[in-house]
């Protein structure tokens, strides 16, 4: 194998693909990014088992083949190398010469027929999502998805897909958020579980003037964006009902400047601390939302202006579920729904329904 290309375009490629590369595995094969040459291209692929992120770039290619080359090691020359073009040349013994200007390295590779075979989806047609849209709606529900939880789907954010529309749903056990989107749509209802790592690359991948392409199977599915192909695993198991827990007989209503009551929150967790693990006191009264907190490292309170139906309600909240569901959100102003001070609340649009946030309350002593 032997090929020349742009060093900064093929730097870039391999750092994006190093992402899902397996960091430590008893597999040295997935520690590496697999590098394979076309007649005027080359590819690079990586894959850990559960995510698998594939793209390529033009070259001159004067004698095809691959190679696993070690990722890290790979990208950090990549990254030091002094010259517009890189050339990269394997011999049979699995050695890769490395050549930029007056740079020189040589390393060690991995045969190709040791590389796992990334998993094939055949669907009838693609779904497609603008880039900006698909961007938004993940970064509005990620944030919610389990980091551990008995239920691995839960690790995970659910796209449901209907007639001209689109949901995804992520839940932990503590909070809830849900996107909705009108798209261009009219099939069969899709419903998948999609793992956390894959839209973390989708989110760092897309352009967000281009179209997404969604290929979904029974197992796995195939994201096209950006000439990267990113194939995940889809995870298994049964989601939470959550369209009970989202349908509460509010007692209170709030109309509120998000930004107004995201600083006021901030200002007030100032004395809590990780040790602490105290709540966020909040009195929903008379047109204002007190705000407070007491640890045993001080105490601290503040009030946000805001518009209030109902009955007057003190609750409390871990206060940073509350503060990571008011940051996504986009809008000017939110309206809160509260049935009680032991019940969830619920965070929305003043109009409309793109977004919804569930915050379980924290028990005041």
């Amino acid at each position: 194998m032997k090929f020349i290309c742009e060093t900064q375009k093929f730097s870039e490629i391999c750092s994006n693909v190093q992402r899902s590369v397996s960091s430590k595995s008893t597999i040295p094969s997935i520690e590496g990014i697999l590098i394979t040459t076309t007649e005027n291209s080359v590819t690079v692929t990586g894959y850990d088992l559960e995510v698998g992120v594939i793209t390529s770039i033009p070259a001159q290619v004067s004698e095809q083949g691959s190679i696993i080359l070690n990722a890290k090691i790979l990208c950090d020359i990549l990254r030091s190398l002094p010259s517009e073009e890189v050339s990269i040349e394997a011999d049979e013994r699995m050695t890769a010469k490395i050549k930029s200007g007056d740079a020189e390295f040589s390393l060690l590779g991995i045969n190709s027929n040791e590389y796992p075979e990334l998993p094939s989806v055949n669907s009838t047609f693609p779904i497609v999502v603008k880039g900006a849209v698909l961007k938004d709606m993940i970064r509005k529900t990620i944030f919610a998805a389990a980091e551990n939880d008995s239920k691995i789907v839960h690790t995970g954010v659910r796209f449901e897909i209907s007639n001209n529309l689109i949901r995804l749903v992520a839940v932990d056990g503590f909070r809830l958020a849900i996107r909705n989107e009108e798209i261009d749509y009219v099939g069969d209802e899709q419903i998948f579980v999609v793992p956390k790592k894959a839209l973390n690359e989708i989110i760092k991948l897309v352009n967000e003037d281009t179209p997404v392409s969604m290929n979904i199977g029974k197992r796995h599915i195939v994201f096209e964006v950006n000439n990267y192909i990113i194939v995940s695993r889809l995870l298994d198991g049964e989601f939470l009902n959550y369209k009970s827990a989202i349908s509460i007989n509010e007692t209170t209503t709030v109309n509120v400047n998000t930004r107004l009551l995201i600083s006021s929150i901030e200002r007030t967790s100032i004395v809590i601390t990780d040790r602490t693990k105290s709540p966020i006191r909040c009195i929903f009264d008379d047109d204002l939302i007190k705000i407070y907190a007491i640890t045993t490292m001080g105490a601290s309170n503040d009030r946000v202006p805001a518009k209030i139906e109902g009955n007057k309600i003190e609750i409390g909240f871990n206060n940073r579920f509350l503060i990571d569901a008011l940051r996504v959100c986009d809008t000017d102003e939110v309206k809160i729904r509260l049935a009680s001070p032991v019940l969830p609340i619920i965070i929305e649009p003043k109009e409309g329904n793109s977004f919804l946030f569930l915050v379980l309350p924290v028990k005041l002593k």
